[in-house]
Order: C-alpha cells, then sequence, then structure tokens
C-alpha cells in the first residue's frame, strides 16, 4: 500500500488547510473519513467475495474428484460382478455338461454307501471280532465289572467276612 508517514501527514494537513480554510476543514476530514470508509468496507467485500469464489472452486474441483473416484469404484465393482458371473455360468455350464456332476454324484453314491456301513457297524448285530478289528467297542465294562475282571489272581472276592 501507500507508505506514509508522520512528517507526509503534517504536510499534508498543512496544505489542506491553507487549501480548504480553517472553518471547512472539520467538515472535509469527515467527509474525507467517511468516504476511506466506504472504500475500505468496499474493498474487504471484494476480497471475501473473490475467497469464497475461490473457495468454492475447490469444492467443486474436490466434488469432481470424489464424483470420478465414486465411478470408478463402482465401475471396478461391476466388472468384478460380471466376471464372476460370467465365471459361475461357465462351471455351471461345464457342470451340467455331465464330466463333472457324473463324477460328484459317484462320489457321493460311494460316501452314502460308506456312511451307512458304519452306521450299521455301530448299531447292528456285528460279530465281536470285527469290531475289534474295525476299532469299535464290543460292550463297555462298568468300573465294578472292570475291578472283578482284572482282580490280581491272589485275591478273592469273600477272603474273609468282616464278621468273621
Amino acid at each position: 500500500m501507500i507508505d506514509i508517514g508522520l512528517t507526509k501527514l503534517a504536510l499534508i494537513g498543512v496544505v489542506a488547510l491553507v487549501v480548504v480554510g480553517p472553518e471547512k476543514l472539520p467538515t472535509v476530514a469527515r467527509m474525507a473519513g467517511s468516504l476511506f470508509g466506504r472504500a475500505q468496507r468496499y474493498i474487504n467485500e471484494v476480497k471475501s467475495e473473490v475467497s469464497r469464489e475461490i473457495e468454492l472452486e475447490e469444492l467443486r474441483k474436490m466434488q469432481q474428484d470424489v464424483q470420478e473416484a465414486a465411478s470408478d469404484i463402482e465401475q471396478s465393482i461391476a466388472r468384478s460382478v460380471s466376471d464372476t458371473k460370467d465365471s459361475l455360468h461357465a462351471a455351471w455350464n461345464d457342470s451340467s455338461v455331465g464330466g463333472a456332476d457324473s463324477f460328484n454324484v459317484e462320489q457321493l453314491a460311494v460316501k452314502a454307501k460308506s456312511f451307512r456301513k458304519k452306521k450299521l457297524a455301530r448299531t447292528s448285530a456285528i460279530p465281536a471280532w470285527y469290531k475289534q478289528q474295525s476299532g469299535q467297542k464290543a460292550r463297555v465294562l462298568s468300573g465294578a465289572a472292570r475291578v472283578a475282571k482284572y482282580r490280581p489272581a491272589g485275591q478273592n472276592k469273600a477272603s474273609g467276612s468282616f464278621f468273621s
């Protein structure tokens, strides 16, 4: 801005006093002050409007960037979904031709047969030797039965009575 020092202000005041005169100087000073205030307000309004326009332009650019990013993401998701859909359709069509589908049916039949065999081995009257060979228990012993079965040979159950 304009660099005005104290000596320059004093010189302007003396010239104004000589040119305008002492009786009109206060009125001219008031008018000059009000015009200077209006000019400052106008400049401040212009500055604020310019800054608002700059911010608005930045926000528009940011909005455009976000919209581009969102559309890119949307397109990539759409591509992924369509690729997945195409691969599922291709897999479905390949399996319905008969190659993989018949293989799966055969595997399921073998599994079902194996399951039925295992269920029969658990629930039906199968010989104990087969159950021992397949790793299943033939029967369950209670605790007292195990003690009686595995008691050492020197001890008898009724070796002596308590009252005798």
